[in-house]
């Protein structure tokens, strides 16, 4: 089994910043990207940051700018940087891990952290 472990949620005013981190409970070779989804309350989940493990990364329009997806390949951990932070910006952040084998898809999720932005 393995789990994604997430830290750095919390409450924040506009304009501020936080930094979410995720590591993976072991080592997955057949991971190739991670990233951080965020769902706010009636809203369908959406992809905010990913990163893959040659380094690309991909983010949503709503956030290009302000936020900063980085990894560590060797550990599975991943990181989001989110500065200039809004009230839209609050949602439950999850983290996910997503690669493929032989046989099948890897497709993991964290329990998700709140993130909520108010002053």
């Amino acid at each position: 089994q393995v789990q994604l472990v997430e830290s750095g949620g919390g409450l924040v005013q506009p304009g501020g910043s936080l930094r979410l981190s995720c590591v993976a409970s072991r080592i997955i070779k057949s991971i190739n990207t991670m990233g951080w989804y965020r769902q706010a309350p009636g809203k369908q989940r959406e992809l905010v940051a990913t990163i893959t493990s040659d380094g690309r990364t991909n983010y949503a329009d709503s956030v290009k700018g302000r936020f900063t997806i980085s990894g560590e390949n060797a550990k599975n951990t991943v990181y989001l940087q989110m500065n200039s932070l809004q009230p839209e910006d609050t949602a439950v952040y999850y983290c996910n891990a997503a690669g493929t084998t032989v046989s099948s898809r890897l497709n993991y999720w964290g329990q998700g952290t709140q993130v909520t932005v108010s002053s």
